[in-house]
């Protein structure tokens, strides 16, 4: 014992002797406030970045893991209520009190909950639940182009009908004003039973696009019988959902599903959600309690399809969001053996819905095998940047990167600043610095735990850790209302993920900056990058034109336009129908090219599991 017992009074627990000051780099964003000497001259301010990126790449090469600087640093972890990855509103073996029924062919709403409408809806000054921002009337000037065969004719305002009157009473709640350009055609559309393809720039209320019509039709028209099971009943617990809702990652089926409980809020229709990465046990009971709207992944759902938890044969509905991405990641074959070979309704049996922000030619020619007779919706400077998000590209070598962005942080007014690298060791990497220069950040990639992944969003989402650093996981489909700065310290090397990364902000009418670190590393999309900038009317640096030339004079001037078919980006947004000829010899759409009608202008006024891992 006195061994022990003289160890621990040699323990300074008192602190009475200070420790010593600990060296520490200052960095050039707190330069300025330093008790003497201004900002430090610009070669001083490389040579810092330089140090700190060479200080933390050799600690971060010594742990291949990296680490999370000491995690969340007790945070709080998600709203009072809300259950990620779980039927938060439908948890339990009970059937929820609040959801409705459908009997004698009516829509009877069940009783009104507060606590779960101060849980799903928010309050009115919650910016977490923000639905539309200070720019949200000039929407109606965004031009609007409808292509095929007896376009419906769009509506102004959410009024019943065409939309379905519970449905209107939780978009009260919701506190949408009025629809946006998608939802003001995609309503009448699918109310005409016809199938769709919209292509729409991000921010501009897809989601609400595809919900809004399918929640409404559902409610009018009530669920399809349920098959009779035969054998024993404990072996048959089997889900016949009525819409199915496919989308590229865990993050976004998440929050259709946040936004399906919404508007299914009271209603006959129950919401599911599936994902890999999570507790399929957990998924498969909440399924089996009842499912008529499904959002999956679609690693997962083969999975639950294969172990008999769940069948296609009563889909009405089938959504595919965010479609190029699901097929740009390679799940072309789950999603051709859920559509094509799961039993589901064939394609003259139901309603299709495609949504994302681009459509290139090979997409849409895919899309022959999915839709009958669709309506091609093309909304605004579609596949390029919302005129809401000021655009800034500055040169920065990669040793400066880390100073550039201390500087850009320590100067940005409140608001939630999204940061994108391009792997997952550099996100955890820098990281690591942010915080250990006192900036509250967290970061989320494809190695991290789903739970982890859920709580660092939804601290990001409540302003705990107001900077996240992300790999390609976050770029595509969040919507997190008030994103307020983009800061890609890593360009992709693909201009759409530029594009839908920058769309993380300046959503639904809102303001937003982004902030784009080009070196010559990037050139491979830098002519691109000049045509998003000038098409958004933003200021194009003269390194961008001075790099652009170079790279002309290298690849012998020219080039091709982008998809390999001429033509450049603005074609990856029309109906290719229009372009001759249609889809060949097993074009589904009777010559219909070159048809169609035209409305807007100027002033319409209407988790996946399997996979590669990396894109999560």
């Amino acid at each position: 014992m006195s061994e022990l017992e003289n160890g621990v009074k040699s323990l300074n627990l008192n602190n009475d002797t200070p420790a010593a000051p600990r060296s520490k780099y200052v960095p050039p964003h707190r330069a300025k406030a330093a008790a003497s000497g201004g900002a430090p001259p610009s070669n001083d301010r490389r040579e810092a970045g330089r140090n700190l990126y060479s200080q933390y790449s050799n600690s971060f090469q010594n742990n291949s893991r990296g680490s999370y600087g000491g995690g969340y640093g007790g945070g709080r972890g998600g709203r009072g209520g809300r259950s990620w990855g779980n039927d938060g509103g439908y948890r339990g073996g009970f059937r929820d009190p609040s959801q409705g029924t459908f009997v004698d062919g009516k829509h009877v709403p069940g009783p009104r909950n507060e606590r779960t409408e101060v849980d799903i809806f928010g309050v009115a000054d919650d910016s977490r639940f923000q639905s539309t921002g200070i720019n949200f009337d000039n929407y109606d000037e965004i031009p609007v182009e409808a292509t095929g065969n007896d376009v419906p004719e769009p509506i102004n305002a959410f009024t019943s009908p065409p939309l379905e009157e519970h449905l209107l009473t939780n978009i009260k709640l919701a506190r949408y004003t009025k629809p946006t350009p998608v939802q003001k055609y995609s309503v009448p559309i699918v109310a005409a039973g016809r199938d769709l393809m919209a292509c729409a720039q991000t921010g501009s209320g897809k989601t609400g696009g595809f919900l809004f019509p399918v929640l409404s039709q559902s409610f009018f028209h009530g669920p399809s019988p349920t098959p009779q099971p035969s054998g024993p009943r404990h072996m048959h617990k089997k889900a016949y959902p009525t819409a199915l809702v496919l989308a590229p990652t865990r993050e976004l089926v998440s929050q259709i599903y946040d936004e399906a409980k919404k508007f299914a809020y009271r209603s006959w229709v129950r919401p599911c959600v599936v994902y890999g990465g999570a507790d399929i046990g957990e998924q498969m009971r909440n399924i089996e309690r009842g499912c008529d709207l499904l959002v999956a992944a679609p690693g997962r759902l083969v999975d639950l399809i294969d172990r008999g938890k769940v069948s296609l044969e009563n889909i009405k509905y089938l959504v595919l969001d965010e479609a190029d991405r699901m097929l740009d990641m390679g799940f072309e074959p789950q999603i051709r053996a859920i559509v094509q070979g799961s039993g589901m309704p064939d394609v003259n049996e139901r309603q299709t819905l495609m949504f994302s922000a681009t459509f290139p030619r090979n997409i849409q020619m895919l899309a022959r095998d999915f839709l009958k007779d669709y309506i091609f919706l093309s909304v605004g400077r579609v596949g390029s940047t919302s005129e809401n998000i000021t655009q800034k590209v500055e040169y920065v070598e990669d040793g400066d990167k880390i100073s550039a962005l201390l500087d850009i942080l320590s100067a940005a007014d409140k608001g939630l600043t999204l940061v994108f690298v391009e792997t997952k060791r550099g996100a955890d990497y820098l990281c690591d610095v942010l915080q250990s220069e006192d900036f509250p950040a967290t970061s989320i990639h494809g190695d991290r735990s789903q739970r982890d992944r859920e709580r660092a969003l939804e601290m990001f989402r409540d302003g705990t850790t107001p900077i996240l650093v992300a790999t390609a996981v976050a770029a595509r489909g969040l919507d997190i209302p008030n994103v307020t700065h983009v800061v890609n310290y890593d360009l992709p090397t693909d201009i759409d993920d530029y594009v839908h990364r920058i769309g993380r902000t300046g959503r639904a009418g809102n303001t937003g900056i982004a902030t784009a670190f080009f070196n010559r590393g990037n050139k491979g999309i830098v002519r691109e990058l000049i045509d998003i900038l000038k098409e958004a009317h933003q200021d194009v640096p003269q390194f961008l034109e001075s790099t652009a030339r170079e790279a002309s004079y290298g690849r012998g001037g020219g080039g091709r336009g982008r998809g390999g078919f001429g033509g450049g980006r603005s074609r990856a947004t029309q109906d290719f129908r229009k372009q001759g000829g249609g889809f060949g010899s097993n074009d589904r759409f009777g010559g219909s090219s070159g048809g169609g009608s035209s409305y807007g202008g100027g002033n319409s006024s209407y988790g996946n599991q399997g996979g590669n891992n990396n894109w999560w």
